[in-house]
């Protein structure tokens, strides 16, 4: 049986089974039952813990006997120095053992948000209730095939009290939960989906607070990441083209690609070294930073610190996206977060600006101040409170009306203030640099930080 064929029907033996390498799963409790499966294996040599539940026990109810095995699992897993791995299936909560099955999703909320291991959530089926809580919960939600359902309160109830009429796919199918943030990863079927479980966790530790596996250095793509940005300031490109030609075999897996997509987020290597990369992305929104990019980069950065992964920062925006619709969002309250979330951060981080960076959003992508170990600027790089042609309109209003040339007063305030040379002359930027050196001077900057 394949793995998407296992992922689809009501086995969860098979679905720990096709997560480990062969020959590896030692299942626990398997006299208590109660709709879930719990076991420990590995993945690539390396130990993990897996539990998984079984949608057609009693509606893939959560009993107190289940919850208890599920508890178990972190609780070994936390000795033992091991990922946990969850398969959830549930319509949530057995109504027939009333707060005792309340109660035991208690126990496992709070084991896997205290946990001191890396914990995965494979959805394969319907979520509901407690399940979709406890799927986002942990680190990381990696979704199977189409067929994925998460949501607090199903399709009937919501009719119920709201009278809204709503499928269970756009209440909460993949495309919904990808788009906010909810789904990290989704998976074509679910051998994709394990597969993308297994590529996560060749970047993550066993435990928190040790360092994530180094893998053997792959060259890069070879071509000069420059060469991917247009000539004209006001063209637009893909931010990913530039990280790919700066990590190990130009390989990128990019993390909630579906939410707020211009900011990019994503895991790659240099010279075998796990690094997050946290990008602004021109094709969107023109790189610009909102309510949702504040919130998905917080939490990025929030989560490549708890996973212990250096930070590669790329950095071309014009600023915060303005208007009543920010405000009245809270994007001061979001950005907040995005700058106290890099101001907390205690893993190595790397800025490379690529070609701007003003005002407030010069700040929060990882500025010198903020906290950023190394700053690299690319040569024609500018960066300063704002643009030439909003500044003029501040700084140049009486020669503006004294008749002076625009463009040439833009032109004279670009080149006095918003070279990036002349924020490395005032120290403010380590090093100018060339787009071809980006990836030795990443890797060595890097590098002063390996163990």
């Amino acid at each position: 049986m394949s793995a998407a064929e296992v992922l689809t029907t009501n086995s969860p033996v098979g679905r720990l089974e096709s997560l480990v390498d062969p020959d590896t799963l030692h299942l626990l409790r398997t006299a208590v039952g109660d709709g879930v499966v719990a076991g420990s294996g590995r993945v690539d040599g390396r130990p993990v813990f897996l539990w998984a539940q079984d949608g057609s026990f009693r509606g893939g109810s959560l009993g107190t006997a289940g919850g208890e095995t599920i508890t178990r699992v972190f609780a070994l897993a936390e000795r033992a120095g091991a990922p946990v791995v969850c398969f959830p299936e549930s319509g949530g909560a057995r109504v027939q053992q009333g707060v005792g099955a309340l109660t035991a999703y208690a126990a496992i909320f709070r084991a896997e948000a205290t946990a001191r291991v890396p914990v995965l959530s494979v959805v394969a089926g319907a979520c509901a209730g407690g399940a979709a809580y406890g799927a986002a919960v942990g680190d990381l939600t990696i979704s199977a095939g189409d067929d994925v359902r998460l949501f607090l309160t199903g399709p009937r109830v919501v009719e119920e009290i709201t009278r809204e009429q709503v499928s269970a796919k756009d209440l909460g199918g993949v495309k919904v939960q990808s788009s906010n943030g909810v789904i990290h990863l989704a998976g074509r079927d679910g051998d994709d989906a394990l597969a993308l479980t297994r590529e996560v966790l060749s970047f993550l530790p066993q435990r928190l607070g040790e360092r994530p596996p180094v893998a053997e250095p792959r060259p890069s793509l070879g071509e000069d990441p420059g060469r991917m940005l247009p000539p004209s300031p006001r063209q637009v490109y893909d931010v990913r083209d530039v990280a790919l030609r700066i990590l190990d075999g130009g390989d990128l897996l990019e993390l909630a690609p579906r939410w707020a997509r211009n900011l990019v987020t994503g895991l790659g290597r240099i010279e075998g070294m796990p690094v997050g990369v946290l990008a602004n992305q021109p094709r969107h929104l023109g790189g610009t930073l909102d309510v949702a990019a504040a919130e998905k980069g917080a939490w990025f950065v929030e989560w490549c610190d708890r996973m212990g992964l250096p930070l590669v920062v790329l950095v071309d925006t014009p600023g915060f996206l303005p208007g009543t619709g920010q405000e009245r969002a809270g994007v001061i309250r979001y950005g907040a977060a995005f700058l106290r979330a890099f101001a907390r951060a205690t893993v190595p981080r790397v800025t490379v600006t690529l070609r701007q960076a003003f005002g407030g959003a010069h700040i929060v992508m990882n500025s010198r101040d903020l906290g950023a170990d190394q700053t690299f600027a690319w040569s024609r790089a500018r960066m300063g409170v704002m643009g030439a042609k909003q500044a003029v309109e501040v700084v140049g209003r009486r020669e503006l009306a004294a008749g002076a040339d625009r463009l040439d007063l833009e032109t004279a305030y670009e080149i006095e203030q918003l070279d990036v040379n002349v924020s490395a002359d005032d120290g403010y930027v380590d090093e100018v640099i060339e787009p071809r050196d980006s990836r030795a001077r990443i890797a060595q900057a890097l590098g002063a930080f390996a163990p």
